[in-house]
Parts: C-alpha cells; sequence; structure tokens
C-alpha cells in the first residue's frame, strides 16, 4: 500500500500578488516592495494560509468609471477594494491546493501623485499607503465610525513603518 503525502501545514502567510498596471500611466510601482507589504498586512491580520489579491493601477477615467458602476458615485477617489468574503460569514469553497481569494484594489496612479504633492511625501509612499488602506478594506476594516478610524490609520502606519514609510 502506498505511503499517503503528508501534508505539511502552513507556518505563515503566502500571498500570489497580481500586479497590473495601465501600460499609459508614467510611473508605477515598485513590484517587490508592494508584493511584501501586501504579504505582511494579511500575515498579520489574516495568519497562516494560502492566498491571492489583485492589485491594479489606473487612471482617473477607469477608476471613475469603477466608482461609478460600483458605488454610485460618479467622481475620481484614490482607491477602491473589492472584497471576495461574505460579511455574514459564508465563504466559498476553494480547492485545497488553490489560494484562497481574498479580493481586489484598484488604485488611481494620477490621484496618489496628486495626494503625494499635497501631503509632501513621495509618490512611492502614497501608492503604497493606498495599497496598505485598500488591503485592509478588503479584509474587513473600515472607517465609517470614529474608533474604527484609529484603528484602521494605526494598522495602516504600522504597516508602513515595517518598511520604512513613515510620514515624512
Amino acid at each position: 500500500m502506498p505511503e499517503q503525502p503528508v501534508r505539511l501545514t502552513a507556518l505563515r502567510a503566502v500571498v500570489d500578488v497580481e500586479l497590473a498596471a495601465d501600460p499609459m500611466l508614467d510611473g508605477g510601482w515598485d513590484a517587490v516592495r508592494i508584493e511584501s507589504l501586501v504579504q505582511s498586512i494579511v500575515e498579520r491580520e489574516v495568519g497562516p494560509g494560502h492566498y491571492s489579491m489583485a492589485l491594479y493601477l489606473v487612471g482617473d477615467d477607469e477608476i471613475r468609471a469603477l466608482n461609478r458602476e460600483h458605488r454610485g458615485q460618479d467622481a475620481h477617489t484614490d482607491v477602491l477594494s473589492f472584497p471576495l468574503h461574505d460579511p455574514t460569514g459564508m465563504r466559498f469553497v476553494t480547492p485545497p491546493d488553490e489560494p484562497i481569494a481574498l479580493g481586489d484594489v484598484v488604485v488611481s496612479w494620477p490621484r496618489a501623485l496628486e495626494q503625494a504633492r499635497e501631503f509632501g511625501h513621495t509618490p512611492a509612499r502614497e501608492i503604497a499607503y493606498l495599497v496598505a488602506h485598500g488591503v485592509l478594506h478588503v479584509l474587513g476594516y473600515d472607517h465609517e465610525r470614529e474608533a474604527d478610524q484609529r484603528v484602521m490609520r494605526a494598522r495602516e502606519e504600522e504597516s508602513l513603518a515595517a518598511f520604512g514609510l513613515t510620514r515624512d
């Protein structure tokens, strides 16, 4: 009788991050840093497992269209999050060899540039902040109430500080 394969339990989070950027944009993101940032947030917030998440860097027209379609707001925004979880706790059944899809984050490159200038820090820091903000939304955080906003902001800053991306 053949031996059963040994299944190892993940000791940390592994996140397959899909990065896509509009080729018409002047600039972009540091893929290695962004993937590491997402990895660290998911590992801290969710724990061990195999996950996937998609991140998109887009222009004004695309983020405005997404904002209009999904939130009913015909306006530009800096980041949109699309979690793939049900707040009631229901989950999709994922085959054991497939990562658990967490959701998508869409970042506006023009808004990131504008906000970096406004806040006096680098575009890289602003992109990382928007990614952290979006990932935390995907994981269930929000900032509708003041107490929730304080918690979310602390998590964002903690995530960025680990990569030396503090407020300048």
